[in-house]
């Protein structure tokens, strides 16, 4: 393991202590996140299904559906990047890998927008998730085609500085949080 491995590992098992801490405060809100994507309608947006101690993106995505597709993470294997399976609020949902929820069954999509899970950010656009780089390397894929805007969605309680961070992980455009949305300066 490296020096930059143990760092990494540490500031998650901080930052999954202010999440837990966050989420048992009840402060969980899409409202703000909502918000956000209200100025976005009909464009293509994949969102996720919390686990464990997340913040909980569905009710906005909800609101997304009513106006164009909508999609959640399929992870299709170890060190691949994620496929966007179309979500609708009332659709049947089944256990897929990690024990993330995803649609039984429908079509495929590809989204602009991605509102991305996370163990903790800084005001930079940094984020620091679980450590597969499943997401990097998703954004980086979709990055490669068209702009993709990557809106991280956290509680406050995650803010982190001095992230430790590699060349690969791709930078959030937007952090939400339940009380404010962040603009990165990068």
């Amino acid at each position: 393991m490296t020096d930059l491995d143990l760092l990494k590992k540490e500031a998650r098992k901080a930052a999954f202590i202010r999440r837990k801490r966050a989420f048992e405060a009840g402060l969980s809100s899409a409202g703000q996140l909502s918000s956000v994507l209200a100025g976005y309608r009909g464009v293509p947006t994949a969102g996720y299904m919390a686990m464990r101690t997340e913040i909980d993106p569905t009710p906005a995505m909800a609101e997304v559906a009513a106006h164009g597709p909508v999609g959640v993470p399929v992870i299709l294997g170890a060190g691949q990047p994620l496929k966007f399976r179309i979500w609708e609020p009332d659709c049947e949902m089944v256990d897929g890998e990690f024990g993330a929820r995803i649609p039984a069954s429908g079509e495929w999509m590809t989204p602009e927008i991605l509102i991305v899970p996370l163990v903790a950010f800084d005001r930079r656009g940094g984020r620091l998730g679980y450590g597969g780089g499943f997401y990097d390397r998703t954004l980086e894929q979709l990055r490669a085609v068209r702009p993709t805007l990557a809106i991280g969605f956290a509680f406050n309680a995650q803010e982190s500085d001095g992230l430790p961070l590699e060349e690969t992980d791709q930078p959030l455009d937007l952090i939400v949080t339940e009380s404010e949305v962040i603009e990165p300066a990068n």
